[in-house]
């Protein structure tokens, strides 16, 4: 388990934050939108260079801290799924020079 997800599970089981892991996915999406909307407003929808504030870096923590409870939720430890990630995504990149998934896309 992460530091994070330590964190996350502490701050959780102090204030009885508890909900299935479909409340806890949908959580995330939401923290995930958020943090889009920002990114739009800090960029005046992509008109000019991207204004990082406060509030992108408050939208970021809650996409961590979604995720973390998400990851708890299913027992799961975000070191271990980002290591198998940052593994598929070398395989992905040295066999096509992209980390890009042509096959995904039929290309």
């Amino acid at each position: 388990m992460t530091d994070f997800q330590r964190a996350a599970a502490a701050l959780a089981h102090e204030y009885g934050l508890y909900a299935p892991v479909m409340a806890r996915y949908a959580d995330l999406v939401s923290e995930v939108g958020e943090l889009g909307k920002e990114l739009l407003l800090g960029s005046n929808y992509g008109a000019k260079e991207l204004k990082i504030t406060d509030n992108t870096i408050e939208e970021i923590g809650d996409v961590v801290f979604a995720l973390s409870l998400l990851a708890n939720s299913l027992d799961l430890d975000l070191g271990e799924c980002f290591a198998v990630a940052l593994e598929k995504y070398k395989q992905r990149f040295a066999g096509h020079r992209s980390i890009e998934n042509r096959r995904r896309y039929g290309k």
